[in-house]
């Protein structure tokens, strides 16, 4: 019994660290600045997010309203997904 306690215990703590790669998270805001070379979007809640490098940065512009979902990564914000509000 103490040997199955002791591997359901290992094996949860070797899981928890993953828990936090899993927070995501989304903001609506407006697109104040692109930077296709750095692959990165400025938004006018005043943070800066990190794109994909397969990410299609077309029909994107300044004054563009967005919601973009995010995962934070080792301190950047890190584009999921985003979608333009029309």
């Amino acid at each position: 019994m103490r040997f199955v306690v002791a591997t359901l215990m290992a094996t949860a703590s070797f899981f928890s660290p993953l828990a936090a790669f899993a927070d995501s998270a989304d903001i609506e805001a407006t697109i104040t600045g692109i930077d296709t070379e750095r692959l990165s979007l400025s938004l006018d809640d005043g943070k800066s997010y990190q794109a994909p490098e397969e990410f299609n940065f077309e029909g994107l512009k300044a004054g563009v309203k967005v919601v973009v979902f995010y995962t934070e990564v080792d301190g950047k914000r890190v584009i999921n997904d985003l979608e333009v509000v029309q």
